[in-house]
């Protein structure tokens, strides 16, 4: 067991918080315990942490002390870092996040590269119009107008908080005069049949209600439900989604989809059934796990 936290009282330098900050958060439980130390101490003094080991010796304010002490707290308490600190690295890009964003995986970033892809197939200086739906933090949506800025980009979130954060974050990546935000459920802010999407991208909700309690607390009690819950069966997004953007997108234009690794065959048969899309896919992420499920509309007129 770790010794008690430091006192402010005594000199405690930036390697000696470190080295007792980083056994205390393993002994209770917390994943990557020194790395979390690390990330916590850096926002504290407003640094990098590679910074820390640069200035190894500095000692701490008592006033740095007790911050860090507080946010050493909220992390016992399964508060994600990523809410502590305000942000999260994703692609090359550092966003801002809040309880109103999901924060954003490393699996997604096979989206993002799938999407590249489609994007890169295309006829050299074709421009196209993209749409993600279920923006949250606008990870994707960024990733791809920071990467590929000569398209237009569409992204929509049923809520308004979250399509704010979204907002700030095009602001702060540069990208705000090449992307356009609004809150929506789906295409329900779009005209019935209007084909007018290159590619629609999105990573909805799939986890199955019942299964939400059983995630990391950092998950199941920290991170906005609406964006975890895709009902019962984990495919009511999907469900909509598929029935709804063959009617947005051009022909021969794709959409790429997030998907849990178990739910491929599900979300196959709701492809297939809809009769409105062919050339289906499943690509894996770096774990192994069917991720990106992508597919074309078919070459006809759509009613």
């Amino acid at each position: 067991m770790s010794k008690p936290p430091p006192a402010a009282n005594l000199e405690w330098t930036v390697l000696k918080v470190l080295q007792w900050a980083a056994p205390y958060l393993k002994a209770r439980g917390i994943d990557s315990p020194r790395a979390t130390a690390e990330i916590l101490l850096a926002h504290v003094l407003r640094t990098e942490r590679v910074q820390l080991y640069m200035h190894h010796d500095q000692p701490l304010e008592p006033a740095e002390l007790t911050a860090f002490k507080g946010l050493l707290r909220r992390r016992l308490g399964r508060e994600p870092v990523a809410y502590i600190v305000g942000w999260k690295g994703f692609w090359t890009l550092d966003l801002t996040v809040t309880p109103d964003v999901l924060i954003p995986r490393p699996e997604t970033e096979g989206l993002v590269e799938a999407a590249l892809a489609a994007l890169g197939a295309l006829p050299y200086g074709r421009k196209v119009r993209l749409l993600d739906l279920g923006t949250g933090s606008g990870a994707i949506v960024l990733a791809l107008a920071a990467e590929a800025p000569g398209h237009r980009y569409f992204a929509s979130d049923i809520s308004p908080a979250a399509t704010a954060v979204a907002r700030r974050n095009a602001e702060a990546v540069g990208v705000s005069d090449r992307v356009f935000f609004w809150a929506a459920d789906w295409f329900s802010a779009l005209q019935p049949v209007r084909a007018v999407f290159d590619l629609i991208v999105s990573n909805p909700p799939y986890v199955a209600s019942q299964a939400i309690d059983a995630l990391q607390p950092e998950i199941a009690h920290h991170e906005p439900r609406m964006a975890l819950d895709g009902d019962a069966d984990g495919l009511r997004s999907y469900r909509v989604i598929v029935a709804e953007a063959h009617r947005h997108l051009v022909p021969g234009g794709r959409l790429l989809l997030e998907i849990g690794c178990d739910q491929r065959g599900a979300v196959q048969q709701l492809v297939e059934a809809s009769g409105h899309y062919a050339g289906f896919e499943c690509v894996k992420d770096y774990s192994g796990r069917e991720r990106v499920v992508s597919v074309r509309k078919k070459d006809v007129a759509t009613p």
